[in-house]
């Protein structure tokens, strides 16, 4: 009878291992910064001046571990590697590049269900940093 209960345990014990290997970072990934986390993603919509109602049109790509604002191109900005973080239904994200020029862009978002919204913030040589808004929906 003892067996019989040892085995079942180990059964059990394997089965939650296995369990939680195949969920993967999916899984694990309430509470825990992780790079990917909203790959696949692409959201349209506007980043503005703090202050401003009205902002430039923008995309903002998750793909590849990088996060990609396409508009930024034109000031020199490329995709830059994100991290994700899982938090209930809503996914926060934080993200920061620099230009060729020595400009610099650090970016902190929510994203909920198909809304994106954030700050940013944008240092242009050594101006004092200028806050944005940024927001978006997803793009089936």
């Amino acid at each position: 009878m003892v067996k019989k209960m040892m085995k079942a345990g180990i059964g059990l014990v394997v089965s939650g291992i296995l369990i939680t290997v195949l969920m993967g970072p999916a899984g694990a990934a309430e509470g825990k910064s992780l790079p990917g986390l909203l790959d696949g993603r692409t959201f349209t919509g506007e980043t503005g001046e703090k202050g401003k109602s009205k902002g430039d049109k923008e995309d903002f790509v998750f793909k590849d571990g990088l996060f990609d604002p396409l508009a930024c191109h034109k000031y020199g900005f490329s995709g830059t590697p994100y991290q994700g973080k899982k938090e209930g239904e809503a996914i926060s994200f934080e993200a920061e590049h620099s230009s060729k020029k020595g400009d610099r862009m650090q970016w902190a978002g929510t994203v909920m269900g198909d809304a994106l919204e954030g700050k940013m913030l944008y240092w242009q040589g050594k101006k004092a940093p200028v806050e944005y808004w940024f927001r978006g929906k997803i793009t089936p």
